[in-house]
C-alpha cells in the first residue's frame, strides 16, 4: 500500500510533463505553420525552441524529432546525417507513423541515397493507404531526381509515371498539398528538359551552346546547385580550370555538403592550384563529414600540412589515416616521412619498416629503401644498418639508380674506397647518362690516388652538366693539386664562380691557383672574396685563409 503511495507523485509529474510536452508540440505546430507561410526567421525561431521543448518534457514524441530535424537543417543547425538520424529515431519511438518514415525518406533523398529513401517512402505509403498522396509525390519527385542525376533504366521511369500519376489522384483527399507539388513538380520538370537537352547537346560536342542551356537553368530553377556542377565538369572537360572552381564554389555555397563536388573541387585545386591549400584543407575537413573513405582523406590532408609546414597536423592527420588502414603501406610510408621532418627518427624508421614489410612493390618499396637507408647512415650513423638496407633496396629493384648512388656514398663515409668506386661503377654501367654518378667517382678515385681515371670521370660529368659548379671546382683541384697545372686549374675554377658567385671553396681555390702563378694581387681579391662569404657560409677555417693572404706580401 505505500509504495502505491509512493509512486503516485512519480506518475502525476509524468502525467504533468506529457500535458506540457503536448502543449509545446501545439505551439511549435502554429509557429512552424507562420513560418512557412510568412518565411519569418522570428516564427522558424519560435517553432524550433517548442519543438527542443517538447522533446525535453516527453522525449517518446516522434513528431517532435522529424519536425525539429526539418526546420534545424534548414537553418543550418544541423547535418545531413544528423537530420536523418534523428528521423531514424522518430522511426524507432513509433514505426507506424506515416510521417516519421516521410520525412525520413526525404532526407535520405536528398543525401541522393535513393534506395534507402524509397523503401522509407514506400513504408509511409502503405500506411496512409488513401491518405498517401504526399509521400506518392516525393517519391516520383526522388525518382525524377535520380534519373537527373544518373543513369535511368525504363522502369524508374515507369515507377515515376506511376507514383506521380496516383499521387496526383490522391490528392482530392489533401487538397492544401495541391499547390505546393504543383509548383515543385513544374520546377522538377523545367530541370529535367534542361538537363536532356544539356546532355544531348554535350554527347555532339556544341559545347557552347550546352553552357548557355545550363545557364539558362540556373536562372529558371531553383535548382542552380545541379547546372553549376555540370558547368564546372564542362569547364573542366575544356581545360578552363578558373571557370571549373568558381561552378563548383556555386554549388557548395547552396549546398556545402554536396560530397561529389567537394571531392571535384579539392581534386582540382590540389593539382592545378597548389597556392590554395587551405581551401583544399577546408574541402577535405567537410568531406571528414562523410563516413566513406575516410583513410585517403586523411591522407590527403597530411600531405596538404606537409606542403604548409605544419608538422603537427601532418603527423596527426596521416596517425589517424594509418588507424584507419594499418595495412596499407603508403600511409605507413607518409606518417614516416612526417615523422623525420620532424625529427622523430625512431618513430619514422618504425613505419618506414612496416612499409617496408608490407611491399605493395618492388620498384616503389626500394624508395622506402632508401629513404629509411638515409635515417640510419646520416642522422643515425649506423653505417651497418644503412648498408643492409640498401642492399635490400637493390635486391628489390636492381634498377634504382639513386640507392646505388647513397650506398656508394655510406661506403665512402666509412672510407672504404674500394667498395665505393665499385658501386659508383654499377651506378654509371645502369645510367650512363647521369652526371652524378661520375661526379661521386671521381671523388672517390681521387681519394684513391688514381689521378688519370678521376681525370677522365670528372670531364664526363662536365661533359653532361656543364652547368654543374661543384664538378668544375673538384676538376680544377686535380689539375691544380694532382698535375700541378695552376693555369688549367684557375680555368675550371673561374667557371665554377661564374656559375655560382656565392661559391666559397672555387674563390679560395682560384686565389690559391692564383698564387702559385704569381697573381699577387689576383690571389688576394680570390682570398678577400672567400673570407667574406665564408661569414655567411663558414665552410672554410677562416684562419687558415687570412694566413694564406697575408704570406702574399710577406717578403
Amino acid at each position: 500500500m505505500s509504495e502505491q503511495i509512493l509512486a503516485q507523485p512519480g506518475l502525476a509529474t509524468e502525467n504533468k510533463n506529457a500535458e506540457k510536452a503536448r502543449y509545446s508540440l501545439e505551439k511549435a505546430r502554429v509557429a512552424h505553420e507562420r513560418y512557412l507561410i510568412r518565411q519569418n526567421n522570428q516564427d522558424l525561431n519560435e517553432a524550433i525552441e517548442f519543438y527542443i521543448d517538447a522533446v525535453k518534457l516527453d522525449p517518446t514524441m516522434p513528431e517532435a524529432y522529424y519536425r525539429l530535424a526539418s526546420l534545424m537543417f534548414e537553418q543550418g543547425q544541423i547535418s545531413l546525417d544528423t537530420a536523418i538520424e534523428q528521423c531514424k529515431t522518430a522511426v524507432s519511438l513509433a514505426p507506424k507513423n506515416m510521417n516519421a518514415h516521410m520525412y525520413t525518406g526525404f532526407f535520405m533523398k536528398m543525401a541522393e541515397d535513393f534506395s534507402s529513401a524509397e523503401k522509407e517512402f514506400k513504408s509511409a505509403i502503405q500506411m496512409g493507404k488513401l491518405n498517401s498522396a504526399r509521400p506518392r509525390l516525393i517519391l516520383s519527385q526522388a525518382i525524377l531526381q535520380k534519373i537527373n542525376s544518373k543513369s535511368a533504366n525504363a522502369s524508374d521511369y515507369l515507377s515515376f509515371l506511376y507514383y506521380f500519376l496516383s499521387g496526383t489522384v490522391m490528392l482530392a483527399w489533401d487538397r492544401p498539398s495541391i499547390k505546393m507539388f504543383c509548383k515543385s513538380m513544374s520546377d522538377d520538370f523545367s530541370v529535367f528538359t534542361y538537363n536532356t537537352v544539356g546532355k544531348f547537346l554535350e554527347k555532339f560536342k556544341l559545347y557552347p551552346m550546352a553552357e548557355n542551356i545550363y545557364k539558362k537553368a540556373v536562372l529558371s530553377t531553383n535548382h542552380s546547385d545541379i547546372f553549376y556542377d555540370k558547368m564546372g565538369d564542362l569547364a573542366l572537360k575544356n581545360s578552363e580550370l578558373d571557370m571549373a572552381v568558381d561552378c563548383y564554389r556555386q554549388v557548395l555555397e547552396a549546398n556545402p555538403l554536396n560530397r561529389d563536388v567537394l571531392v571535384k573541387l579539392a581534386t582540382v585545386l590540389q593539382t592545378y592550384f597548389p597556392e590554395n591549400t587551405d581551401e583544399t584543407i577546408d574541402c577535405y575537413e567537410k568531406l571528414l563529414s562523410f563516413d566513406e573513405n575516410k583513410a585517403q582523406i586523411y591522407y590527403e590532408l597530411g600531405h596538404l600540412y606537409l606542403k604548409k609546414e605544419d608538422k603537427i597536423n601532418s603527423i596527426s592527420a596521416f596517425k589517424l589515416a594509418v588507424e584507419e588502414n594499418p595495412d596499407n603501406p603508403f600511409y605507413n610510408n607518409s606518417l614516416a616521412y612526417a615523422y623525420s621532418k620532424a625529427e622523430l627518427y625512431d618513430d619514422a624508421i618504425e613505419h618506414y619498416k612496416r612499409a617496408i614489410e608490407l611491399n605493395p612493390d618492388g620498384e616503389w618499396t626500394s624508395i622506402v629503401c632508401q629513404a629509411l637507408g638515409s635515417i640510419y647512415g646520416e642522422v643515425q650513423g649506423n653505417f651497418e644498418a644503412a648498408v643492409a638496407t640498401y642492399q635490400a633496396g637493390i635486391i628489390l629493384d636492381p634498377n634504382n639508380y639513386d640507392i646505388y648512388l647513397a650506398l656508394g656514398d655510406i661506403y665512402m663515409a666509412q672510407y672504404d674506397l674500394d667498395k665505393a668506386i665499385k658501386t659508383y661503377c654499377d651506378a654509371i654501367t645502369l645510367n650512363p647518362e647521369d652526371y652524378r654518378g661520375y661526379s661521386k667517382c671521381g671523388i672517390a678515385l681521387w681519394e684513391k690516388d688514381f689521378l688519370e681515371e678521376a681525370l677522365v670521370s670528372y670531364h664526363k660529368a662536365i661533359e653532361l652538366n656543364p652547368e654543374n659548379e661543384f664538378a668544375h671546382n673538384n676538376l680544377g683541384i686535380l689539375y691544380l693539386d694532382g698535375l700541378m697545372d695552376a693555369e688549367e686549374a684557375l680555368e675550371y675554377f673561374e667557371e665554377a664562380i661564374e656559375l655560382n658567385p656565392s661559391y666559397t671553396l672555387a674563390y679560395f681555390n682560384a686565389g690559391r691557383a692564383s698564387q702559385q702563378m704569381g697573381f699577387t694581387n689576383d690571389a688576394a681579391n680570390y682570398y678577400q672574396m672567400a673570407i667574406d662569404l665564408n661569414k655567411i657560409t663558414n665552410d672554410l677555417d677562416e684562419e687558415d685563409i687570412q694566413t694564406r693572404l697575408r704570406s702574399l706580401f710577406e717578403v
